[in-house]
């Protein structure tokens, strides 16, 4: 059996380099143009031939996502994009509207073409045409379950692969052509622009009693009937992988680098793991409560289950923050740029990849010039604290926010 790729999200050079440094197979952008992200800042033209650069020094491969659904004031400016990020080193091309693909396999003849996942591939129809038009590999629509992902497999040529999510945040509108942010908001979904109201809390009002907002109940709390839980299958990626995927992604773009770190380390183990027979280390599985996350649920991977959206608003839980990313060990100290305050003697812990993490107390806490301070005030700022053993660069220092 092949052990799947885990291809995991990065939105700038600083994410780029977390999901390398713990353990990412491949790594999926955006540029500044044509993909469907734009909290994050992305990679300009420029920058997309450092990011090639740097991933392929290390043995990962880049992807490079086009997956917006182009209008026509914007289709003039592709073809001279296309051939700009073909020449950048990329290695692949995510792509959503077949008008595209079929414009990037004219222009761009040995580039390797990925169907993404908003093009709502649900059967093997859909799959063998995007492969007789040049795509090499489908990203399946989220709603399709493993059991149909079996079928799928069967029918299509072995030289296609297939490529599912794993991890990450569930749109309501499950393959994502949802309209609500737009119509209520003004920004596009579909433009990367989501304001997702389908985590707000709804309440209905009655046309001959205005003013008065009558409870939908689904529970004490009220009802988000709209707001999906998270996917998480760190438990099943075996199953996955006899299923014949090829593929493993995490969702995240948007994402901070700690979330980045902290996952991809988690997947990274658990896939190794799967591969050689054995059970997820509990650590790993603990590592993704440690993440700003919703709920988990193995969304669609086993047909409809009840309970798959989350009952609170907004629904995240965030209960640890990263406070510090290591520069360097040396001479019994850590070397650290802050993230975010701690105190002096503040118990940390330190994550480093493919290892549980450890307790650290910031014990003997100074500045860069080598003052005793009482805490790390100001993000960015550099500071060093006692530490016995040994601790790589990108390591990060995180603490639980409020500990039990």
């Amino acid at each position: 059996m092949n052990k799947p790729e885990l291809l995991c999200p990065a939105g700038d050079f600083e994410r780029l380099k977390t999901a390398i440094k713990y353990g990412a197979d491949a790594v999926y952008i955006g540029a500044t143009d044509f993909g469907m992200r734009t909290a994050p800042s992305n990679f300009t033209i420029e920058q997309l031939y450092e990011a090639a650069d740097y991933a392929h020094q290390r043995g990962v491969k880049l992807h490079l996502t086009v997956n917006t659904l182009p209008r026509c004031y914007e289709t003039p400016a592709l073809p001279d994009f296309l051939k700009q990020v073909g020449a950048s080193g990329v290695d692949a091309l995510i792509i959503a509207d077949i008008g595209i693909v079929a414009l990037a396999r004219k222009l761009l003849p040995d580039m390797e073409i990925h169907a993404s996942t908003q093009t709502g591939i649900v059967n093997e129809l859909t799959a063998r045409t995007l492969y007789d038009m040049g795509v090499k590999r489908v990203v399946l629509a989220r709603e399709v379950s493993l059991e149909e992902i079996k079928v799928m497999r069967s029918r299509l040529p072995e030289e296609l692969e297939i490529e599912t999510f794993i991890h990450g945040a569930m749109c309501m509108s499950i393959s994502g052509r949802c309209v609500i942010s737009n119509y209520l908001t003004g920004r596009d979904a579909n433009r990367g622009e989501c304001s997702q109201p389908c985590r707000w809390n709804y309440h209905l009002m009655e046309e001959k009693r205005p003013g008065i907002f009558l409870p939908v109940f689904e529970d004490e709390h009220g009802t988000t009937i709209l707001n999906a839980k998270d996917l998480c299958m760190i438990e099943h990626l075996k199953e996955l992988a006899d299923a014949g995927i090829a593929s493993f992604k995490i969702e995240g773009r948007a994402k901070s680098p700690y979330y980045v770190g902290v996952v991809v380390n988690a997947y990274r183990t658990a896939l190794d793991a799967a591969m050689e027979g054995k059970p997820v280390p509990e650590w790993a599985l603990r590592e993704l409560d440690t993440v700003s996350h919703r709920e988990y649920s193995t969304g669609f991977y086993y047909g409809r289950q009840p309970h798959q959206q989350s009952y609170y608003a907004g629904g995240y839980v965030q209960d640890w923050e990263v406070s510090a990313v290591v520069e360097k060990c040396e001479n019994g100290r850590l070397y650290l740029t802050e993230k975010n305050r701690f105190e002096a003697d503040a118990e940390l812990e330190l994550l480093e990849p493919g290892k549980p993490p450890v307790k650290v107390k910031a014990a003997d806490l100074r500045d860069e010039e080598g003052n005793l301070i009482d805490a790390a005030r100001h993000p960015h700022m550099k500071a060093s604290i006692a530490f016995e053993g040994e601790a790589s660069e990108g390591a990060m220092l995180r603490r639980e926010k409020n500990p039990q």
